[in-house]
């Protein structure tokens, strides 16, 4: 078991936007270390989500560090605008990108941590180059676009892979993974190397509170 501590950020997708920012309120008190914001257009990944406004709502309405996580063709366009509306971190993926590098600076230069993502059938090795200028890996568990799907077990290969690469070439940068994740498989993920825990539906649902849901995580993250 790894002794990085774990970070565990609650993903408003599942939220209920009726009441964001009881959710937010709720997941702060609960002790959650971030928000984690899934923005997706359409094109990239087959669903719309959203954008700035709620970014905006949701920096208003918690004082936590956001991670957002930018599903989009071409992210760099609109690097300044989410960084301008609360991003703390700022994700993107490898194969939407033509100028990652470029889009990487960006995000430092308007004071965001940059992030890099690719999907769960994208060779690691499209991880190599930008590896030493990220502050966040994020490997994704489900293929992107849908909350609530389940995590998908390769991940798990994955997740010791970048951890094996992260702590050869980028020892301060995180490690994060998404999709899938609750209580009954995120030690797994954990025992692999991530270090920094997105989750859904495991936290945000109709079965129990948020505070609840979020000590479930912390115990069996802890086991």
């Amino acid at each position: 078991m790894s002794h990085r501590p774990i970070r565990i950020g609650p993903s408003i997708l599942a939220a209920d936007f009726l009441h964001l920012g009881q959710q937010l309120a709720d997941a702060e008190a609960a002790g959650a270390d971030f928000i984690h914001v899934d923005v997706m257009d359409g094109q990239y990944v087959p669903n719309i989500s959203i954008g700035l406004p709620i970014l905006e709502a949701t920096r208003r309405g918690t004082s936590l560090p956001i991670d957002v996580h930018l599903m989009m063709v071409d992210p760099g366009r609109w690097v300044a605008e989410f960084a301008a509306a609360g991003a703390d971190v700022i994700t993107v993926h490898v194969e939407a990108d033509t100028h990652l590098y470029s889009t990487l600076r960006l995000i430092e230069e308007h004071g965001a941590a940059p992030s890099v993502t690719l999907n769960p059938a994208t060779p690691l090795v499209m991880l190599e180059e930008v590896l030493p200028m990220v502050r966040q890996v994020l490997v994704m568990s489900v293929n992107p676009g849908f909350g609530g799907q389940s995590f998908i077990p390769g991940a798990l290969d994955r997740i010791a892979r970048v951890r094996e690469m992260i702590d050869r070439r980028n020892p301060t940068c995180a490690l994060e993974v998404d999709g899938g994740i609750k209580a009954g498989n995120v030690h797994r993920a954990v025992e692999a190397g991530a270090d920094t825990i997105v989750a859904g539906s495991a936290i945000f649902n109709d079965e129990q509170s948020v505070a609840e849901a979020m000590d479930a995580m912390r115990r069996a993250v802890s086991r």
